[in-house]
């Protein structure tokens, strides 16, 4: 193609959720309530995990870290989302803005599918190797793990981001999206899109692919190990300490599976766009609902805290 003959594009138009305009308020406000209980909860177990001393443990340091990565997630697409609702011709936004904001997702999503992987392999040692789980899962370990998870995240996504801010992009500007995410970005490029494609092949395996296949089989060993155990109440006493995890670990590769391998072929963006809401707002949503809700330890913390506070105004 003749570059002379191409009209490149500067600005791309997120046409989101077309809405009737007598519903638009109505929707920006119960997406401010997700983003407000998205932001107070995992807030909520962040202070309550800094908090007690009873919850400085690996698992409820990963648990915070969880928090941290669902609050950089919902912060990247949700404020721009409500303001599309208000304010016409919000959602017109640079090359380099779109580009940076599905950098922050993907930098957001593959921080969080490496900090599952942590915690399935902290209930791995806790059930499978509890004697060696003081000295495997030290506090140095864990810090060690944080901060190469994020920084792996980081420098992967970068790398990755600045081979996509190379391309051409040209016409018609507009993303039938709440958020520009990596495919119809690519599909708005003149230029040649096979070295980032081979690209995002391989970052999805190893922080997509490889976590999961790590979760798998630790939770192969510790079903087995579970099973091990003589008695009924046992069995059940151990896999609550896991509960928690498995149920967020399934929300979240499975909503991500769905909307990128089952969704992807045949399917409208409409549809597509409402499933995109699994991951990028009911998730981030409903982690600090699953582990508030079945976590005895967060909820004695957060009695106490209660007790406390209803003691000092007596």
């Amino acid at each position: 193609m003749d570059e002379k003959n191409i009209t490149l594009i500067t600005a791309i138009n997120l046409l989101g959720f077309q809405v009737p305009q007598s519903v638009k308020f109505l929707v920006f406000f119960i997406f401010l309530q997700f983003y407000c209980v998205t932001i107070c909860g995992n807030l909520l177990i962040i202070t309550l995990v800094s908090y007690s001393k009873t919850l400085h443990t690996p698992m409820y340091f990963f648990l915070s870290q969880l928090a941290v990565s669902d609050i950089f997630l919902t912060t990247d697409i949700l404020p721009n989302m409500l303001n599309a609702f208000l304010v016409e011709n919000a959602t017109i936004m640079s090359i380099s803005n779109c580009i940076m904001q599905y950098n922050f997702f993907a930098v957001a999503e593959g921080s969080e599918s490496l900090l599952l992987t942590l915690m399935s392999y902290d209930r791995y040692l806790a059930i499978c190797k509890p004697l060696h789980y003081p000295v495997l899962m030290s506090h140095r370990f864990c810090w060690i793990t944080i901060i190469t998870s994020w920084s792996w995240s980081f420098l992967a996504t970068l790398t990755y981001t600045l081979d996509i801010s190379k391309l051409h992009f040209c016409g018609p500007n507009n993303i039938d999206h709440f958020f520009c995410d990596l495919k119809p970005i690519l599909q708005l490029s003149c230029s040649s899109t096979t070295f980032v494609q081979l690209l995002a092949t391989l970052l999805t395996i190893i922080f997509g692919a490889i976590p999961l296949f790590v979760i798998i089989v630790s939770y192969v060993y510790i079903i087995v190990t579970i099973f091990k155990i003589p008695s009924i109440t046992g069995r059940k006493k151990v896999f609550s300490t896991c509960s928690s995890h498995l149920t967020v670990v399934s929300m979240h590769y499975g909503t991500l599976n769905f909307v990128y391998l089952i969704t992807s072929r045949g399917q409208s963006w409409n549809i597509n766009k409402f499933l995109s809401l699994l991951y990028t707002v009911v998730t981030p949503l409903m982690n600090p609902v699953i582990y508030s809700l079945r976590n005895k330890d967060l909820k004695q913390v957060v009695g106490k805290i209660i007790n406390k506070c209803e003691a000092s105004f007596q």
